[in-house]
């Protein structure tokens, strides 16, 4: 039986998006170049910015195909490659859908991010919090943007101009988000359903494949940022990011295989 979330029907709600995507894209590039040339522009020049723009697209590339190997395991391909091919990113997608999995955690039923979704409520559910969630802010923004920066402004900024403040609570939320990954990492429990009575793990809770991946991504991270600090590889710091944790995938495979299962399955919080 063919999986609802990668068939005909879906495939061809993808094909529509990505190709007003490509036809939007098109429209513009077009338009630019003809501006282009009224303002005085030489086509060589034209034709380098146009090189150098597609180069500096590789890197967000990078981070979103990420993105969409992380939500496949539960979303399947289509989907995410819908949301990721006009707007998302890797912190709102994986967390809205999160949030959307756990509101179905009844104790009978499978709704864990990571594993696949085999309820096409569940499925349909986590597609609308995912896109309306985003659709939001793109109400929000060209309607009361220009007030509500106006507002923070004076809160935020010091006499000097600078915004301190903000600076500040744009690093805190980001820390306290990152914090309850590391800790589900540390001492989270995997989720559980009931079956015939007893309660069986369906996800994977803190063990030693949560910390290896965990230390494995900390680790790249911060070498990779402290190299761009110090050579100033500005171009590159976008990589950071995903290949952080394209190297904690590498690590959760090599020990998969390297380690003994008793030792690469061990979890320090198991469900009795």
């Amino acid at each position: 039986m063919q999986d609802f979330k990668e068939s005909g029907f879906m495939y061809g709600l993808a094909a529509m998006v990505i190709v007003f995507v490509i036809v939007q894209s098109l429209f513009f590039l077009i338009r630019a170049w003809k501006h282009g040339k009224e303002v005085g522009l030489t086509t060589a020049d034209m034709k380098k910015a146009v090189t150098s723009s597609a180069l500096f697209t590789i890197a967000p590339a990078v981070a979103i195909f990420a993105t969409v190997i992380t939500l496949s395991s539960t979303l399947g391909i289509v989907l995410p490659w819908i949301r990721l091919s006009v707007v998302g990113n890797l912190q709102y997608e994986v967390t809205a859908a999160q949030a959307a999995l756990e509101s179905f955690r009844d104790g009978t039923s499978i709704a864990v991010f990571g594993q696949n979704i085999a309820d096409p409520k569940i499925f349909a559910a986590v597609s609308w919090v995912m896109t309306i969630g985003v659709i939001l802010s793109l109400i929000l923004i060209p309607v009361f943007l220009k007030k509500i920066q106006s507002k923070v402004g004076k809160v935020t900024n010091n006499a000097s101009g600078e915004n301190k403040f903000g600076d500040i609570i744009s690093a805190a939320t980001f820390i306290g988000l990152i914090s309850a990954f590391i800790g589900n990492a540390l001492a989270g429990t995997a989720p559980t359903i009931k079956e015939n009575g007893q309660l069986k793990p369906v996800g994977v809770g803190a063990g030693v494949m949560s910390v290896a991946v965990l230390i494995t991504s900390v680790i790249v991270v911060v070498v990779l940022q402290a190299l761009c600090k110090k050579f100033k590889w500005d171009k590159f710091e976008p990589f950071v990011m995903p290949l952080g944790m394209f190297a904690g995938m590498g690590m959760a495979v090599l020990l998969h295989y390297v380690l003994p299962t008793e030792i690469s399955t061990f979890e320090w919080r198991p469900i009795v």
